[in-house]
């Protein structure tokens, strides 16, 4: 068991922090971080995309919060087989002149995909960007309708 501790007396969240991992063999992820300086915000950044997926009667809707996210730096695509992809990339503000305290809003490229049911009209995806919010509208067949049975009187 080790303690981590941040020194930070202004910082309400640099509390003594157990870490469970320190030492176990999850150490290899740690060493890809350090040896890859991009590679935690670059996870991070994709790990949190957070899309929301719901089934209207009519439709399947996608809902994506992407603050900051120009419409132009995202991508929704339908590839073979039925699968949405929505991806884009989140940019660092880099100013060399500031000096930054805490950075906590995540950057780095995004992606997401969604394997569509058979019923979703692929070829009539529509996309649209509202306050930092991707909805994604993917219209389903109408359902079939069951075929009427007719009961058969059996004579005899």
């Amino acid at each position: 068991m080790s303690i981590v501790r941040r020194s930070n007396i202004f910082d309400p969240f640099s509390l003594d922090v157990w870490d469970p991992f320190q030492g176990f063999p999850f150490d290899a992820f740690r060493s890809l971080a350090e040896t890859r300086p991009g590679f935690v915000s670059e996870t991070s950044a994709f790990a949190n995309t957070r899309i929301d997926w719901k089934e209207t009667p009519e439709a399947y809707v996608f809902k994506a919060d992407l603050p900051g996210v120009k419409k132009e730096e995202v991508k929704v695509e339908v590839e073979e087989g039925r699968v949405l992809q929505i991806s884009g990339e989140r940019s660092k503000e880099k100013e060399k002149s500031d000096k930054w305290y805490r950075v906590e809003r995540s950057s780095g490229k995004f992606l997401r995909r969604f394997r569509l049911p058979e019923n979703a009209k692929v070829d009539q995806v529509k996309a649209s960007m509202e306050n930092g919010v991707l909805t994604v509208t993917v219209p389903k067949e109408e359902a079939k309708k069951k075929p009427e049975m007719k009961s058969i009187e059996i004579s005899g």
